[in-house]
């Protein structure tokens, strides 16, 4: 059984952060260890949201908690993802660290929350050039959205050469594999949506039918079944694939279900058998 550290932000109502990542991942067959930046009623995509944001210093001692057990040896991977607070950066890499220390074969994957097309920033000051300049070259693995993949590269991408360049460009920041979701460039087939995965063995490409609606917490979904198949089959292209259907599958059972919130429970069958097969197409 694979078993993964999880920092991320957590809502009372519906699915982002950890909410979105903790009962897939155990459908999956995987043990997680949530540890929480925020604490929030709801996501930020409502009119209105309340509750504490956590500490840096409150992230460190839930770690050095589960340290204190001894059993961080036994964890594969850190995935981390929305950070209230640039200064929960430097707490994650600090728990990155820990577990390495204890796991040398451990992975950290990086989920770069920091935007997305049409609606900018949505972190904290700070954030974005702590993500781009200290997080980012620590993780093995990133999972970085169109826009992200921007920011962090520094290049402009429209077409979809432009967005499999600047995937291969984001290897040079430091991760071996990098994961870009939700890519929408203006010379791909009109009703799709790809996934693009770029690693030092190749580079491969994805394609799902777009679906209509916007969806809280479908990034923080796709960046925990991807760590999670990879760390089960070691095979990137396997995983992406996987993780398009997977992600397909639970997005389809929630539009409609005409609700807002991602339909986890409705839809967990799709997190182990996908109705929907994707395969990925190798571009090198």
């Amino acid at each position: 059984m694979k078993r993964i550290l999880s920092i991320q932000s957590s809502v009372a109502y519906g699915h982002v952060g950890n909410s979105a990542a903790t009962f897939p991942l155990m459908r999956m067959g995987v043990e997680v260890w949530p540890v929480i930046t925020v604490h929030f009623s709801n996501n930020t995509g409502y009119a209105s949201w309340r509750g504490p944001l956590l500490t840096a210093d409150d992230v460190r001692d839930v770690v050095r908690g589960i340290d204190d057990l001894g059993v961080l040896g036994e964890c594969d991977a850190v995935l981390s993802g929305y950070q209230g607070a640039a200064d929960s950066g430097t707490a994650i890499l600090e728990a990155v660290a820990l577990v390495k220390e204890r796991n040398p074969a451990a992975l950290y994957c990086c989920d770069p929350v920091l935007g997305d097309v049409g609606r900018g920033f949505f972190v904290a000051p700070g954030i974005p050039e702590l993500m781009r300049d200290a997080v980012v070259p620590q993780a093995q693995v990133i999972t970085p959205n169109q826009f992200e993949l921007e920011f962090l590269t520094g290049r402009t991408v429209r077409t979809f050469a432009e967005v499999v360049d600047a995937a291969r460009a984001a290897r040079d920041l430091g991760p071996g594999t990098v994961l870009v979701t939700s890519v929408d460039v203006e010379d791909v087939a009109p009703g799709t949506l790809d996934l693009v995965v770029a690693t030092g063995d190749g580079t491969w490409r994805v394609t799902t039918p777009r679906l209509d609606g916007i969806f809280q917490g479908a990034g923080d979904l796709t960046a925990a079944v991807f760590l999670a198949r990879l760390l089960q089959t070691d095979d990137p292209a396997d995983a992406a694939a996987w993780t398009a259907s997977v992600v397909f599958g639970v997005l389809d059972v929630t539009r409609r279900s005409g609700r807002r919130e991602l339909q986890l429970v409705t839809a967990q069958d799709e997190l182990v058998d996908p109705t929907h097969r994707f395969e990925a197409v190798r571009l090198d």
